[in-house]
C-alpha cells in the first residue's frame, strides 16, 4: 500500500449517509446468479501507484485465465468515499467487489449492510476462515458477528533503527522493553547546547506514522467492555502508556525541545525525512519502509526490529500494531456468485496472495501465504512477518462509529502529551463519555 494510509472518512457523515439514503436495509443483490456465465465485474480499489497498479492488474490477469467467462474491468485510486457514494446509489454503476485501506469502517460496513455477508459464501465454498486467516486480521474485518470483509494484504509496524548510531553508542542490540528503550533512547539523543540535534527515538504523536493508537498496541489495551461501552479510564494500561510515553521524551529533553526537533524535518517520503537524515536513531513505521530505503540508499547501516513492549509484559515482545487492506462485495451487486469468486481468489489462494505480497512489499494475510518460502526471503521484511504471525499483536476493534473512536483518542492524547490536559483521570473519563455519545448516536 501506498503510505501514509488515508484517514478514515469521517465517521459522522459515513452515518449520516448511511441513515440518510436507507441503506440500514439496502437493496438486496443477486445471490444465486450463475458464476460459469459470462459476466463482466467492476472491482473499485485505492491501489495508485505505478508499481502497486501493475501488481492489482496482474493479480487480474491471473484470475480472468482461471475464469475465462469472468472478465474484471478494474477501478483504481478510489476513495472510501466515493466508493460509499456509489454503494448508496446503487444501479449498474456501483462496483460488485470493493476494496478498502481503512480498516476502522468495517464495523459500519457490517452494521448498514453496505458490504455483503460473506460467512454464506465462505460456507458454501467450504473454506474455515479461522483455518485461513490470522486472527487479529479476522478481528478486524467483522463486526458482531458479521464478516462483511476479508483481508487482502496486510501492513505491520515496527521499529527501524542507525545501526551505525547504535555501534556509536555502544548498543549491541535493539531494545525489548520500554526500560530498555528509554535507556537506549537517552544514549542517542544528540545535544547542541539546549538544542535536541538528533533525537534517540520520538514518541511525539504527530510524527509520521507515531498515531498514538499504534504505539499503545503495545499494550495490549481493551477499548470497549463486552457490551461495547468504552473503557479507556478503566484501564490501567492507559495510564501506564502516558506515563511511558513522557518518560521517553523527558529522557531525551522533553515534548517540546523533540517538537522543535520535529519541525525541523522534511516530508515523510523525502530524502529529508527525520530517519533519513540522520535525526533519528530509531522510528516507528511499516513494512514498506524497507523497499524505500532499500531504493534511497542512505549513508547508514539500518535494521529492524519489533517495537519494545512494557517491562511486565516481556514475554509478550515480538508483538505489533497490525493493520491493512480489507476487501468485500457489494451488496447491491446482480452478480454476487461471479463476485465471490474473484473476492476468494485475491484474499484465500495461496498463490496468488504470496505473489501480490511480493509484488507491493506489504505482509501476506493468510497463515499459508506468511508461512510460504516463496515469500520475498529480506531479512527486514522477514521481521514483520513474525510481528503478523505474534499471538499478541493487535489491531484496532471494530465500531459503528468507524474511526472516531480513534480520532477521539488521538485528539485526546495531543492534549495529554503537550501538557494541556492536567487531570489524565478525569480526561480519561471524558473520553469514554464522549465515545460512548458518539456510538449511540451512530446507532440511533
Amino acid at each position: 500500500m501506498s503510505p501514509p494510509r488515508p484517514r478514515a472518512w469521517p465517521a459522522v457523515l459515513l452515518a449520516v449517509g448511511l441513515l440518510l439514503s436507507g441503506c440500514a436495509n439496502p437493496s438486496v443483490g443477486s445471490a444465486d446468479d450463475d458464476p460459469k456465465a459470462p459476466v463482466t465485474l467492476k472491482f473499485w480499489h485505492g491501489w495508485s501507484e505505478p508499481g502497486e497498479v501493475k501488481a492489482i492488474d496482474a493479480s487480474i490477469r491471473r484470475f480472468e485465465k482461471l475464469h475465462p467467462n469472468i472478465q474484471v474491468k478494474t477501478t483504481g485510486n478510489v476513495s472510501d468515499a466515493t466508493v460509499n457514494q456509489a454503494l448508496r446509489a446503487g444501479g449498474d454503476k456501483a462496483p460488485d467487489v470493493v476494496s478498502s485501506f481503512t480498516t476502522n469502517n468495517v464495523g459500519q460496513y457490517c452494521d448498514s449492510g453496505m458490504w455483503a455477508d460473506l460467512d454464506p459464501f465462505l460456507r458454501k465454498s467450504g473454506i474455515d476462515k479461522r483455518k485461513v486467516f490470522p486472527r487479529t486480521l479476522l478481528e478486524y474485518t467483522q463486526y458482531e458477528g458479521t464478516q462483511c470483509a476479508l483481508p487482502l494484504l496486510a501492513d505491520a509496524f515496527g521499529l527501524y533503527y542507525n545501526k551505525d548510531a547504535f555501534a556509536e553508542a555502544g548498543i549491541t542490540r535493539p531494545p525489548r522493553t520500554m526500560s530498555e528503550f528509554r535507556e537506549d533512547a537517552k544514549k542517542l539523543t544528540r545535544r547542541d547546547g539546549g538544542q535536541v540535534e538528533r533525537a534517540g527515538f520520538m514518541p511525539n504523536f504527530r510524527l509520521y506514522q507515531n498515531s498514538p493508537d499504534r504505539m499503545f498496541a503495545q499494550w495490549g489495551p481493551r477499548y470497549f467492555d463486552k457490551n461495547g461501552k468504552a473503557r479507556l479510564a478503566k484501564e490501567p494500561r492507559t495510564r501506564q502508556f502516558f506515563r511511558e510515553m513522557s518518560r521517553l521524551a523527558d529522557a531525551q529533553g522533553g515534548y517540546r525541545a523533540l517538537e522543535r526537533l520535529r519541525q525541523s524535518f522534511g516530508d515523510e517520503m523525502s530524502r529529508q525525512s527525520g530517519f533519513m537524515t540522520g535525526k533519528l536513531a530509531m522510528h516507528l513505521d511499516g513494512e514498506w519502509r524497507g523497499l524505500m530505503l532499500k531504493e534511497a540508499k542512505p549513508d547508514f547501516d539500518w535494521g529492524v526490529a519489533p517495537l519494545p513492549v512494557p517491562d511486565d509484559q516481556a514475554d509478550t515482545y515480538g508483538r505489533g500494531y497490525l493493520t491493512g487492506t480489507v476487501a468485500g462485495i457489494a451488496h447491491s451487486s446482480r452478480h454476487q456468485n461471479a463476485a465471490w469468486e474473484l473476492l476468494r481468489f485475491l484474499t484465500t489462494d495461496t498463490d496468488q496472495v504470496v505473489a501480490f505480497a511480493n509484488a507491493i512489499h506489504n505482509v501476506p494475510s493468510t497463515k499459508a501465504a506468511l508461512d510460504s518460502p516463496r515469500l520475498d526471503a529480506d531479512p527486514s521484511f522477514r521481521t514483520f512477518l513474525r510481528i503478523a504471525k505474534n499471538p499478541h499483536s493487535q489491531a484496532l476493534p471494530p465500531s459503528t462509529t468507524g474511526g472516531q473512536y480513534v480520532t477521539a483518542f488521538q485528539d485526546f492524547s495531543y492534549s495529554v502529551e503537550s501538557g494541556r490536559e492536567k487531570d489524565l483521570d478525569k480526561g480519561l473519563r471524558e473520553l469514554d463519555r464522549q465515545i460512548d455519545a458518539d456510538t449511540l448516536q451512530a446507532e440511533n
